[in-house]
């Protein structure tokens, strides 16, 4: 019983600031992370339209059949 009562007065010892301003450095480094994702995920945008020429010039000297394939990906 001791332990409890105890652990209980630490608790009550213990710093009570303002929980929300705390959570803002949470916040702030998911932000951070987030927008470093994002700009890896925006820098690989449109690659697959810039290697078109070299995507169709791979596929027919393999023999493969780019008829029905176009570049845009409809």
């Amino acid at each position: 019983m001791a332990l409890v009562t105890t652990i209980l007065a630490a608790a009550e010892e213990g710093q009570h600031g303002n929980v929300a301003l705390e959570t803002l450095v949470f916040f702030g480094i998911a932000l951070v992370i987030f927008a470093a994702l994002a700009l890896v995920v925006f820098s690989y945008r449109d690659v697959a339209n810039r290697h078109a020429g070299k995507g169709r010039a791979f596929a027919q000297s393999h023999g493969a059949d780019v008829e029905h394939r176009t570049g845009s990906g409809h």
